[in-house]
């Protein structure tokens, strides 16, 4: 009787997993009977929806008929004689095979011996038990669809393929063409192929997919102006007209076989006869592009032109273009200009367009430097166009403006320019060229410094001379501008040697430009010059001081002034802020000042009144405050971005911790609710800190003009490092004033990054200079060293071994690891993702060492 239960249940456990086997092996079955037949379908459906009944017509279209149904029949009786509906046995059999011992047979055997016999019963009745447990334990067995055999060629694949390009690219209506492949259809006039065939095709540059006609419904039809209608007629002539209104062409119906117009104007398309269709087509006509200039150029001191533009169109701008031409009227006709000038074309430069993105509206610089130019610095008139892809085009409304130039303030270079551009002029100028250059070379002064630079003028002015007696061409005319071109430039800059002149000879520049008048760009190019040229005259002295033994103790002779670094800085500075202010006589005043000074001065650079830091030390702790600057700015920034999501968030920050001020201020007010200065709103506080951003670059950008080790692989990376720290503060700055406070973070992150990177190399220049200068070999400072040092050659505090002075990290390496230390210590009070405990205790250890 158990093992009567135990076959029962086992059996009826393998209820569904039998159905499911069954269920394969009839799939298995089907496909393996039907894939000809499947194949032979899918060939056929693709090649009626792509159009192959086009060509078929008489004899050819009933062979291909009979082809057609002889592979068919061929197909059904294949399957016919392969298919064979799978019986609940086979199943059962494949199941069981599937298990390990075929524990289906065994449960539907029965005890053939010992039946009487009970522990024969026993054992058969446990060999059930163990049979069902397997046989419960069945999964469905899947059916083999594979035919790869049977198809070697793939030819079910190549038919899918077929298949699934037709949908793409055929249409499901022409499989109804069938029905008028036979004899008669259509009254015999149509017999073959299509009633009609249609296609609308949008200008390319619309973007606009073409549009297979016969796939659309009769009705309003929207289409862009110049698509392309191509439309083909089948069957007997006269049986189908077309009739249009939206290429403008006359005529009435026409039944052409091939018919192709272009889309004018609004209006219908009609095809009558069968399968007539008709649309109303609106035209969407294509927008001229428009293009508008964004303010007056930007011109640097160079000479270097940058002119903001905007331009747009509905569908992208093409192309575009500046043209530039002389107003003749408005130039002050006096001097080499009085005599009319050369035929010269007008300048036609292209503008930029986008590389990449969207250029249906789109704003660009056209940088450019006409300095060289016979035009430059005269009135022009300036007109800006663009094209799109139909070839329409838009122009600004011609604009008279001075064609942007180099500016020359040194008399003799501005007279040799001022004769280029008369030579340029007019060819007709020789003569007089030659007799004003003469009188500038008559009595040279120190504006021509150098024998060599008369000569070059005496010679240019005697090929001037013998050219204007025998004819200037134009080749001949070109080669003596780019010679004036050249000498201009080397009067203007010079090719001085020596820093004195060079910094004196840029007070000059300097002091010419404020009488000129010249742009704010010009004053900020001279004044980084005057800023460069001071700064070499300054390291000419320090060397020259230190090879006399001055600046070691012994007080400078004469009635010298002592002045530092950074009061030139300051003063500097101070000049800069005058003049872009407007205020040129006061600046011309302290320009004075800053020149008398720099004559008697003297630099007080590692005196002893100054704790004695060498160079080296000084500017490692400038860039240490720089770099605590820094982080309390992006300490800031942060603290303002997270109260533009969460307002409220500076609460409780003014007691304990740097608030938003950052820096060394504690306690300090939130500048969100009222600043120290009166400034108040989110506004004022962008602004206050970009302003806080530009003045720790300018601090930066005078301490890498005093950092050592110049010309040393150590001191050649600190300036690296430190040139890439000035970068992305200018770009925080920028990303201030744009109220991007994300971007200032990342970009505040990188100039830290940067400054601790050229503090390392900053370290390993100084370690290098005193590994190549180090006492102690016979030295007097090497005894002192000697001294005091422990039995063990380690060194000591001021108050012996033990006192608390005594090196952090004893042995050789002992100031690199103090410096890593300092240097972990700085990076981890960078990151703005650790609590404010941890970063407060960070600080107070940068504030002490």
């Amino acid at each position: 009787m158990k093992a009567s239960t135990d076959r029962t249940d086992g059996l009826r456990a393998l209820r569904w997993p039998l159905r499911l086997t069954w269920g394969g092996m009839l799939a298995e079955a089907l496909v393996q009977a039907l894939w000809p037949m499947l194949t032979l379908l899918l060939a056929v459906l693709a090649l009626l929806m792509m159009g192959a009944q086009d060509s078929l017509g008489g004899d050819l279209l009933w062979g291909v008929l009979v082809a057609v149904g002889l592979l068919f029949l061929g197909t059904l009786i294949f399957a016919l004689r392969r298919f064979r509906i799978p019986s609940q046995a086979a199943a059962l059999a494949r199941l069981d095979a599937s298990l390990p011992g075929r524990p289906i047979r065994a449960l539907l055997d029965d005890q053939a011996i010992g039946a009487g016999d009970a522990a024969s019963a026993a054992v058969w009745q446990a060999h059930q038990k163990r049979m069902a447990a397997r046989a419960a334990a069945a999964k469905p067995v899947k059916g083999d669809l594979r035919v790869s055999r049977a198809d070697p060629y793939a030819l079910r694949y190549v038919a899918l393929l077929a298949f699934v390009v037709a949908l793409v690219f055929g249409s499901v209506w022409r499989l109804g063409e069938v029905t008028q492949l036979t004899p008669g259809g259509a009254g015999g006039t149509l017999a073959s192929g299509p009633v009609w065939e249609g296609w609308a095709e949008p200008p390319r540059h619309t973007g606009k997919p073409t549009l297979y006609l016969n796939d659309l419904e009769a009705g309003a039809l929207s289409l862009p102006a110049g698509t392309l209608i191509t439309l083909r007629l089948y069957g007997e002539l006269g049986a189908l007209t077309v009739e249009e209104t939206v290429s403008g062409r006359a005529g009435g119906a026409t039944s052409e076989p091939a018919q192709d117009f272009t889309l004018r104007q609004s209006g219908e398309i009609s095809i009558e006869g069968p399968g007539a269709r008709a649309w109303q087509i609106t035209m969407l006509p294509d927008a001229a592009p428009q293009i508008e200039r964004q303010g007056p150029p930007e011109v640097t001191a160079l000479g270097e032109m940058s002119l903001p533009f905007v331009a747009r169109d509905d569908y992208g701008v093409e192309a575009g273009e500046a043209r530039i031409s002389l107003d003749l009227a408005s130039v002050d006709r006096r001097y080499g200009l009085t005599i009319d000038p050369d035929a010269r074309p007008e300048i036609v430069v292209p503008l930029p367009m986008p590389i990449t993105g969207d250029r249906r509206q789109f704003e660009e610089n056209l940088i450019e430097n006409f300095s060289k130019h016979p035009w430059a610095n005269l009135p022009v008139s300036l007109e800006l166009s663009v094209l799109d892809a139909a070839e329409q085009q838009a122009a600004t409304e011609a604009s008279q403006l001075t064609l942007p130039g180099r500016r020359f303030f040194d008399p003799a270079a501005a007279a040799v320019i001022e004769m280029r551009r008369d030579l340029l002029w007019s060819r007709a100028n020789a003569p007089r060229i030659a007799q004003v250059l003469r009188a500038v070379v008559y009595e040279p002064g120190e504006e021509l410094r150098s024998d060599v630079t008369v000569l070059r003028l005496k010679q240019l002015i005697r090929r001037l001379e013998i050219r204007a007696r025998f004819g200037l061409d134009e080749e001949v005319q070109a080669e003596m501008a780019e010679d004036m071109w050249a000498l201009a430039i080397e009067l203007e800059e010079g090719v001085l040697a020596d820093a004195l002149a060079r910094m004196r000879r840029a007070q000059d520049r300097l002091n010419e430009a404020m009488k000129n008048g010249a742009s704010q760009a010009e004053i900020a190019e001279l004044m980084d010059e005057l800023r460069r040229a001071t700064e070499d005259y300054l390291e000419q002295l320090q060397r020259q001081q230190a090879q006399e033994g001055e600046g070691e103790g012994q007080q400078p002779q004469g009635e010298s002034m002592q002045m530092t670094q950074d009061d030139l800085q300051r003063m500097m500075d101070r000049i800069q802020e005058l003049m872009e202010q407007g205020r040129m006589a006061e600046a011309a005043e302290a320009l004075r000042q800053l020149q008398e000074l720099m004559e008697n001065m003297r630099v007080t650079q590692g005196q002893p009144g100054e704790g004695g830091n060498s160079p080296g030390e000084q500017a490692m702790e400038g860039l240490s405050e720089t770099l605590r600057e820094q982080q309390g700015l992006s300490d800031q920034a942060f603290r303002d971005l997270q109260e533009q999501f969460n307002p409220g968030t500076d609460a409780g920050e003014s007691d304990g911790n740097e608030g938003r001020n950052g820096g060394q201020g504690r306690g300090q007010s939130h500048e969100g609710q009222q600043g120290q200065g009166g400034q108040s709103g989110e506004e004022g506080a962008e602004e206050g800190l970009a302003g806080r951003q530009q003045a720790l670059r300018d601090e930066l950008r005078r301490q890498e003009g005093r950092l050592p080790g110049q010309g040393t692989p150590e001191g050649d990376a600190a300036r690296e490092a430190l040139e890439g720290a000035g970068e992305a503060m200018d770009r925080a700055s920028d990303a201030l004033r744009r109220d991007e406070l994300a971007e200032a973070i990342d970009n505040q992150a990188q100039a830290m990054e940067a400054l601790r990177e050229g503090m390392r190399s900053l370290g390993d220049a100084m370690e290098q200079e005193q590994a190549e200068g180090q006492p102690g070999q016979g030295t007097a400072e090497g005894d002192r060293r000697a001294e005091a040092r422990d039995p063990l050659g380690r060194e000591q505090g001021g108050n012996g071994a033990n006192s608390s002075d005594a090196p952090l990290a004893q042995g050789p390496d002992d100031q690199g690891r103090a410096r890593r230390l300092l240097d972990e210590i700085r990076r981890r009070s960078g990151e703005t993702e650790r609590p404010e405990v941890e970063r407060d205790y960070l600080n107070r250890l940068l504030d002490r060492f």
